[in-house]
């Protein structure tokens, strides 16, 4: 495990080490299986997470045992395994849970209850459609500058994006450079840092405190990158940019982009900083926006000193 992590690997996949670890981490290689992983798997489940999420940890587990069954060799020549073991991940039919998009009311009731830097990081979020892992680990010498546009974007590693099949482009629209600006200066290396670290998910207890005083405790932060795709959609995007702004494969997208098609993603992401755009409201929205007017919470917020919410509610 330890060689895999030393090769380079991303974030995320030393961050499912770090939980796979507790389960497995005193075995030894030909140890490791479906019944030695079944301990993991219910931990996994007893603290909530879906059978997708789980499966992450699963197939990291399984790409490291074939590594070390048709790659990793000792000074012999000898592989490190004889035969990788099949591990089995959990079925999904059934179990995924449905995109839960937020409506404007909702982002405006949870954003002032957030950290002031969760909060930028969850409105960079609703403004670039990025993963939790790339917010996360969103790095300065990825930005690219496009003076003429007044925006930056980002050119994310494959290592970075999720499959590493290739690198992807993160365009930024006003709002999100506004929050860039705002970050500069406050690390060396990261453009999201905390107490001057790296954090790892967006997903730690002060979201789950927030989202549950907001009256939405089944909120997730992919839900934000839905509702980008949801929001673009009611503006009227057509799907192809959606698709390349979201970084959805397709036939014909392209690896090398040029300033005007930049600019049509920018133009794009800012049909979505305010609900003024919304031409083709989804009827799925219209009816949580209706249902939510009736019963959603009293919330009372707590403005902390230099938080700018028009900024973060808007």
């Amino acid at each position: 495990m330890k060689m895999y992590v030393d090769s380079g690997k991303s974030n995320l996949d030393i961050y499912l080490l770090e939980r796979l670890m507790p389960f497995i981490g005193k075995l030894t290689l030909d140890q490791i299986h479906d019944g030695t992983l079944a301990t993991y798997i219910r931990d996994r489940k007893a603290n909530g997470l879906a059978h997708k999420t789980i499966n992450l940890g699963l197939e990291l587990t399984r790409r490291i045992l074939n590594l070390a069954a048709r790659s990793w060799r000792d000074e012999d020549g000898k592989t490190w395994l004889e035969t990788p073991p099949l591990i089995t991940v959990l079925p999904l039919i059934g179990h995924q849970r449905e995109p839960r998009p937020i409506t404007w009311a909702e982002q405006r009731r949870i954003m002032p209850l957030l950290p002031d830097h969760l909060a930028k990081m969850a409105l960079f979020d609703l403004n670039t459609g990025a993963r939790d892992e790339v917010v996360c680990g969103l790095k300065w010498e990825w930005e690219i500058p496009i003076p003429e546009l007044g925006i930056s974007v980002f050119d994310i590693p494959r290592e970075n994006v999720k499959g590493r099949k290739r690198g992807r482009v993160l365009v930024c629209n006003t709002v999100a450079q506004s929050i860039i600006e705002a970050q500069r200066g406050k690390h060396a290396e990261y453009v999201f840092p905390y107490r001057g670290h790296r954090i790892e998910t967006m997903n730690n207890s002060a979201w789950q405190r927030a989202r549950k005083r907001a009256g939405i405790p089944d909120l997730h932060i992919h839900d934000l990158r839905h509702t980008v795709g949801m929001r673009l959609r009611e503006a009227g995007i057509r799907e192809e940019t959606i698709s390349d702004i979201l970084w959805h494969a397709r036939q014909g997208m392209t690896a090398h982009y040029s300033v005007v098609q930049i600019d049509e993603l920018v133009e794009a992401l800012n049909r979505i900083t305010n609900e003024g755009n919304r031409v083709n409201r989804s009827l799925a929205m219209i009816r949580r926006e209706q249902l939510g007017e009736k019963s959603h919470p009293k919330v009372t917020i707590e403005i902390k000193m230099g938080q700018n919410i028009s900024a973060l509610t808007h």
